[in-house]
């Protein structure tokens, strides 16, 4: 288990969670991919629990490699240096626990114990690109769950804790300990810890924009001709629609 991530992360800036938390992943995905990160979704992972809104939350990472039967054996949970127990013991507030399954559905990454415990120690949620068991128990949860699928399988079968808050890779994504993690109903995303602030502040415009659009959309109005994507033109009546709005905001503020 490595240290060094966590002691050199400076603190998000103000604000970015609970900006971050009103964006959607789609919206996020934009973002991302304006500054040339083409996939950060982790496509094929989906909540178990689809009555959460979702969450944010910061990366505390875990790794797995294939199991080997004369170490993942059921004696082998009682081992002190059990890391998957460890790195659950050492959750803080508002962190996600990535589980680098290696997109192997072929046994659970976690069942109802550690996810439990997980929301207990303060967690944002648990997501792996692999399954979960005892699904009927998560999806009741009021932690965010997300994953390939569920099964019965233990986790020893295929799976060795190899390594914790260390990059990893989730679904063919990137995940590094700090990064932050959004998900919705659709699923997923990571954004970078250093783009955090900025993703979210152009993603809160991006939001008000398109909630704009989506109601012109709804009076009939056609996507061609400037609309969507929004021309230089769109933008400026959308600018001054928003500047009104202000106004008269401050004006009944006044009275």
């Amino acid at each position: 288990m490595s240290a060094s991530y966590d002691s050199k992360l400076p603190p998000l800036a103000p604000g970015v969670r609970e900006t971050l938390s009103q964006i959607s992943t789609a919206t996020l995905a934009t973002r991302l991919f304006a500054l040339g990160l083409r996939q950060q979704f982790l496509v094929g992972v989906s909540p178990l629990n689809e009555s959460l809104d979702g969450f944010v939350g910061e990366a505390f990472t875990m790794r797995f490699i294939p199991a080997r039967e004369d170490i993942d054996t059921l004696d082998s949970l009682h081992q002190e240096d059990n890391l998957q127990w460890l790195g659950v013991e050492s959750l803080s507030d508002g962190q996600v626990l990535v589980i680098d399954s290696r997109s192997d559905i072929s046994a659970a990454s976690a069942g109802d114990m550690l996810v439990t415990r997980a929301l207990h120690r303060g967690a944002a949620a648990v997501v792996t690109d692999g399954a979960f068991r005892d699904g009927h128990v998560l999806k009741a949860l009021p932690l965010p769950t997300y994953a390939r699928t569920v099964t019965a399988t233990t986790r020893l079968t295929s799976f060795h804790v190899a390594d914790l808050q260390v990059p990893i890779g989730c679904a063919g994504v990137a995940v590094y300990p700090g990064d932050v993690l959004v998900g919705d109903r659709d699923g997923v995303i990571v954004i970078p810890r250093h783009l955090a602030e900025r993703i979210a502040e152009e993603g809160r415009e991006q939001e008000e924009l398109e909630a704009w659009l989506h109601h012109r959309v709804h009076q009939g109005e056609p996507l061609l001709g400037g609309l969507y994507p929004p021309s230089e033109q769109t933008k400026k009546e959308f600018a001054a629609w928003k500047a009104a709005g202000q106004q008269n905001e401050q004006k009944e503020t006044a009275q």
